[in-house]
């Protein structure tokens, strides 16, 4: 279910796949390998894939996996139209056989097994978020499309989730449309910045689609077209319990004589043409009325013009909600607002005005936040854009695909840059627990053994480093990849989006406040099993030639 600004409770809404999302939304080398497989006959060979990331983004030390619902609804689609095939055939090389071709029309991922570690999880370098078995040419030509489907959403989950913990309990809303690379990477932007832990968005159109609350006041536009109050052409505005029309503009001016001395200021100070936005707006919409205070000046006129029109709302029954701050020393300007409301409250006995929202934006960082509350502040809520929906501390999270094995056989890539050789084989990935619930480490071991026991002694290793092991008796032990496709049919159920919401909060209170920290947070330890470690370091070298001194 997904819950409105207003309260009320509307069902979720399932999606089909976005038509962007198709086969052909890949890179030219899958499908000039898909060819290059079957000419060499590998067309029954059958592959493991792993993908996963080497490092976590934005300098911390935890990563939140998203996109696995496009993911599933992109294996339920996939095959190659009439179309498709007609424009592959015109990229190609001529002397690409036509049997290709018609092979590529009967491909399907019926034959695919998808695991994944579930939705909204906390997850963590060389960890596989998917592991991806099946015919070598379909999972070779899944690569690009689900690196593209898990990236960018496991980045702004991941973004977005530490917005979140930057301001505690404060409202966040995703203001980046007219900022985010284009309309997909928009869409994409709204929905899991709603996942890691936002409240709302500015998008209508991801309003729709995903029932995300949506939010959204003026711009300084709708002040500035204002010169003053005599082009008002509505003045009036009824009680919100009923009754006769107030001349709401007489009783707003009668508010602004009345508090011009709260707040140390001459009236001539005061813009009539904002006066003259703001009662407008609170006309329109008495039951909204967030004004923006910032088009003039905040202290000497917007803070001023907005108080007095919702005063008079309050005179008419209507609650107004608050301000928006888009500009200036927002620590500061928010003290202040907020020492004059309450100022107002107490002298006019109006208990609501002290708690009135102080919105702020303007190009809103997490390390914005994070100063802001060091300094000391009075803001309710932020409304974040650019830096939120485009990544711009870290733009890319480097997700990766890497074959483990190839019929049975487990394979390996090495590198001089050991942080880029692959963990082979086909395995499976446990969260070992200790006693007050956090987790202590992730273990990567073959599928051929047994998993981890309750409460018996396992030896970790780390990778590549032979000197550093320990041993881990784990008081809970959860295998993080879970079936989630085979056989052409979803295995599992995919959880709404509230209930992924629910789990990224839940996957992060796990962890240890050290390991979540913005500042030089601790690195949560990813191991391999004993027996992984020995089969990992013989294929290396199996598979590394050997110098010769001359």
């Amino acid at each position: 279910m997904s819950r409105q600004l207003n309260g009320s409770v509307t069902p979720e809404k399932r999606l089909g796949q976005n038509s962007i999302v198709q086969p052909l939304l890949t890179d030219l080398y899958q499908i000039t390998m898909a060819y290059a497989y079957w000419k060499s006959g590998k067309i029954q060979d059958h592959a493991v894939f792993d993908l996963f990331f080497r490092k976590n983004p934005f300098q911390g030390e935890f990563t939140i996996f998203a996109g696995l619902e496009e993911c599933v609804k992109f294996l339920d689609k996939f095959s190659y139209s009439k179309s498709d095939i007609d424009y592959i055939r015109q990229i190609l090389p001529p002397t690409v056989e036509e049997e290709f071709y018609k092979y590529l029309g009967t491909l399907d991922a019926r034959g695919v097994s998808f695991y994944a570690v579930k939705e909204g999880s906390v997850v963590f370098p060389r960890i596989p978020l998917l592991r991806v078995e099946g015919p070598l040419i379909v999972v070779q030509l899944l690569e690009t499309t689900l690196l593209n489907l898990v990236n960018y959403a496991s980045l702004i989950a991941t973004n977005a989730s530490r917005y979140r913990m930057a301001s505690n309990k404060l409202k966040l809303y995703e203001f980046g449309l007219r900022r985010a690379q284009g309309p997909d990477g928009a869409l994409s932007a709204s929905k899991y910045s709603y996942i890691g832990g936002f409240d709302g968005t500015s998008n209508v159109l991801a309003g729709k689609l995903f029932n995300i609350p949506v939010k959204g006041t003026h711009a300084h536009a709708y002040v500035t077209s204002f010169n003053n109050l005599s082009e008002l052409v509505i003045k009036t505005l009824e009680p919100k319990t009923g009754g006769k029309p107030v001349d709401f503009v007489a009783l707003a001016i009668k508010w602004r004589e009345s508090i011009v001395s709260v707040f140390n200021v001459m009236l001539s100070e005061v813009n009539d043409g904002e006066f003259a936005a703001f009662i407008s707006f609170a006309i329109s919409f008495p039951n909204g009325y967030l004004a923006l205070v910032d088009t003039y000046d905040v202290k000497k006129s917007g803070l001023v013009n907005f108080s007095a029109v919702a005063l008079a709302l309050l005179d008419l029954g209507y609650e107004p909600i608050g301000i928006r701050l888009d500009s200036g020393d927002l620590a500061y300007l928010s003290v202040v607002a907020r020492n004059l409301f309450i100022k107002i409250s107490e002298q006019f006995k109006r208990p609501q005005f002290a708690n009135l929202m102080i919105m702020a934006s303007n190009d809103i960082n997490e390390e914005t936040i994070l100063s802001l509350n060091e300094q000391g502040h009075e803001i309710n809520a932020f409304g974040i854009g650019t830096h939120l929906v485009t990544c711009q501390k870290q733009p890319a999270l480097g997700g990766v695909y890497k074959m483990v094995e190839i019929n049975g056989h487990a394979r390996i890539k090495l590198s001089h840059d050991v942080g880029k050789v692959t963990i082979p084989g086909r395995k499976d990935v446990y969260r070992l627990y200790g006693e007050n619930g956090n987790a202590l480490i992730d273990l990567l071991q073959k599928s051929s053994e047994a998993p981890p026991k309750v409460g018996e002694k396992v030896l970790c290793r780390h990778p590549f480093e032979e000197s550093k092991r320990a041993f881990v008796t784990p008081s809970k032990v959860e295998k993080l990849l879970v079936l989630y496709w085979q056989n052409g049919k979803i295995c599992q159920p995919l959880p709404n989006m509230q209930e992924i919401k629910e789990r990224v909060v839940d996957s992060l209170r796990i962890l240890r406040a050290d390991i979540r920290r913005t500042l030089n947070p601790t690195p949560y330890k990813v191991a391999v099993s004993d027996d992984l470690y020995r089969y990992l370091h013989d294929l290396w070298l199996e598979n590394a030639p050997i110098g010769e001194l001359a």
